[in-house]
């Protein structure tokens, strides 16, 4: 890779990845970019774009060139991989008081999990706790995979 790349910006990704997308490292530029799924499909599949909006071209042209150019970007880590949940748990296992330890772990059991999760770290004043911890952890998850996929960065 010619350009290191920010250790703080994948970080941000990790942070915001969305289902309906995916994200990936420029190796020459450092560039990260998002692409949507249904602009990677329609680049695949060669289907016509000159009639789209600009900014829709341009989204276009960059999913072309992921496609045909696929030695110059790695994938980022998806929000499977980064499991989000697996986070959560790990944080309510380092808690030291028992009662929001438990209150945590049964929060997280189930549909509306994370929601639930949120508000009893709020409740429980431990918010801050739990975005230096989710911070860490996101920061590991970044290090790891720059250091798996040979991606020299800059803390």
């Amino acid at each position: 890779m010619n350009n290191p790349v920010k250790l703080q910006s994948i970080i941000e990704e990790l942070e915001m990845q969305f289902e309906e997308s995916r994200t990936f490292l420029n190796l020459k530029t450092g560039e990260i970019i998002s692409i949507t799924s249904d602009d990677l499909r329609a680049a695949e599949d060669e289907e016509p774009y000159d009639h789209l909006p600009d900014w829709q071209q341009e989204n276009r042209n960059v999913a072309i060139d992921v496609c045909e150019n696929f030695e110059k970007y790695k994938e980022l880590p998806t929000k499977y991989e980064v499991n989000e949940y697996e986070i959560m748990e790990d944080f309510c296992l380092t808690l030291n008081n028992q009662r929001k330890r438990d209150n945590l772990l049964n929060a997280i059991k189930g549909k509306g999990a994370f929601r639930r999760f949120k508000d009893k770290i709020i409740d429980f004043d431990i918010e801050e706790q739990w975005y230096s911890f989710r911070d860490e952890r996101l920061k590991e998850i970044a290090i790891e995979w720059c250091q798996d996929n040979n991606v020299n960065y800059v803390e």
